[in-house]
């Protein structure tokens, strides 16, 4: 049978980046063996689930090409389903009405340091639960769980994990003012769904022999578990916010291709048993075994995922790259540069790159530096200096073609006959030209900026440091 497998979001907030790694192991184990890929929208929680949230958890999917195989389903579209299960669990005595008020638990609790409740609704006589509910009196249902034993499952993870009955109690299914839990809702709707793998976070390992526990009080076939390590943050805590931008639209405002958030997001607990670390999605669907997932907790690490990102734009033909980034942000360059000038910036700076919001840091393609700062000057414009750029501007206004081999030759051809160091022309030369003490390479440079534009900002600086 082909496997059927989900990703239940909670729309309480924005999709963040374990939530999309979780979604993907999804997909990819999905797509591996041919089977299904659905979304259920987990929205019970009336007072914190909100429609916008919805929509950027969908549209993160759609972004990252995650697509699922049917339309989304809305937990809350379920009440009805949830009585009738509710129901005949009460019929069958496997779950019972417990009328045991918040005082009377609280009263247990603080006489037990471990509290377990003690069943105290578990075998009360029929009489005693009629005239409560003839009273109208609130009460919780909770599944009767077993007095002994233990609840084992393999996990495509962690392996076998075993549970002793005695360290669970008689939990409630149904809270007091009717609603079910998340424990009684997610079965039913795992199992109406026909999900075969239930790949989730681990943080929900606790959560399964409950789980296991009502399948096996309705009678209904297990799934495949699997759980998936933690994302952990820099000092080795849960991710979070306070380690930097960890919602996927956040990523998307920042400039991150969607295919390099998913190359690096399958490195965080999974690696295909080689040294490959730059793959495409077909690469990913082709190889990905959830028994290589990891059982270790993975560190997010924001220069890994840098890394990543500027290993997938360097692998982009220049024209596909300028038409990301013109989609990204369409204000980075000068409205009356042609494409084919803009295709030459992007060919020499693409090695520069980390995403595309980078490029704004590039902008002296297209505007004259104004003003310089005064550490670069200190560094790299000495006594002899000026006289040095004077020397090479003489030569440059002669020459005779335009290339990057013709600018090299010139700049080489300088350095020998003035006898200096390199470093002596290349650094002021490249403040004069972009601004700054680094850049792509100057022959390119130069090559893409035109010799009258060159011509002009060496006369510039020059200008500048006779004042």
């Amino acid at each position: 049978m082909n496997p059927v497998v989900r990703f239940a979001p909670s729309p309480t907030g924005k999709l963040h980046i374990g939530g999309v790694r979780t979604a993907l192991f999804n997909y990819l184990f999905a797509k591996r063996h041919d089977g299904k890929f659905l979304v259920r929208i987990e929205d019970t929680d009336k007072e914190r689930s909100k429609a916008e949230y919805t929509a950027q958890i969908l549209e993160s999917l759609k972004w990252l090409g995650l697509d699922y195989d049917e339309e989304p389903i809305a937990q809350s579209s379920g009440g009805k389903r949830y009585n009738e299960v509710i129901e005949s669990l009460l019929k069958s005595g496997k779950a019972y009405r417990c009328f045991a008020t918040n005082d009377e638990l609280q009263a247990l609790r603080d006489n037990d340091k471990i509290f377990l409740y003690p069943g105290i609704w578990r075998d009360r006589k029929k009489e005693d639960i009629d005239k409560k509910l003839k009273d109208n009196v609130p009460f919780t249902i909770r599944l009767r769980v077993p007095e002994e034993g233990v609840v084992s499952f393999k996990d495509e993870v962690y392996g076998t994990i075993t549970t002793k009955i005695s360290e669970l109690d008689d939990f409630i299914i149904t809270r007091s003012d009717g609603s079910p839990t998340y424990n009684l809702t997610v079965v039913v709707d795992d199992n109406d769904m026909n999900i075969s793998h239930v790949i989730r976070g681990e943080d929900h390992i606790s959560n399964t022999p409950k789980q296991i526990l009502i399948y096996n009080a309705l009678g209904w076939d297990l799934p495949v578990f699997g759980h998936l390590p933690m994302i952990l943050g820099s000092d080795g805590k849960r991710l979070s916010k306070r380690h930097g931008a960890v919602g996927t639209q956040t990523f998307k405002d920042m400039g991150y291709l969607p295919e390099s958030l998913i190359n690096y997001l399958a490195l965080l607990g999974w690696n295909p048993g080689n040294n490959d670390e730059i793959f495409d999605i077909n690469y990913l669907i082709n190889n990905f075994s959830i028994q290589n997932v990891n059982k270790k907790s993975a560190i997010f690490d924001m220069t890994k995922l840098d890394w990543v990102s500027s290993q997938k734009i360097l692998a982009k033909k220049s024209s596909e790259l300028l038409e990301l980034i013109n989609d990204f942000d369409s204000s980075w360059s000068s409205e009356n540069r042609n494409n084919d000038f803009l295709v030459k910036v992007i060919e020499i700076i693409k090695d520069r790159l980390k995403t595309l919001s980078d490029v704004k840091d590039h902008s002296y393609f297209f505007k004259d530096p104004t003003g310089f700062d005064e550490d670069a000057l200190k560094k790299c414009w000495k006594e002899p200096t000026s006289g040095i750029i004077g020397q090479f501007l003489s030569k440059l206004k002669k020459l005779d073609g335009w290339n990057v081999k013709i600018i090299d030759d010139l700049i080489r051809q300088c350095v020998e006959e003035l006898s200096i160091g390199m470093g002596k022309l290349m650094q002021p030369l490249r403040l004069a030209l972009a601004g700054a003490l680094v850049g792509p390479s100057m022959p390119d440079l130069m090559d893409v900026l035109g010799k009258e534009v060159c011509i002009k900002r060496l006369e510039n600086i020059l200008e500048l440091k006779q004042l």
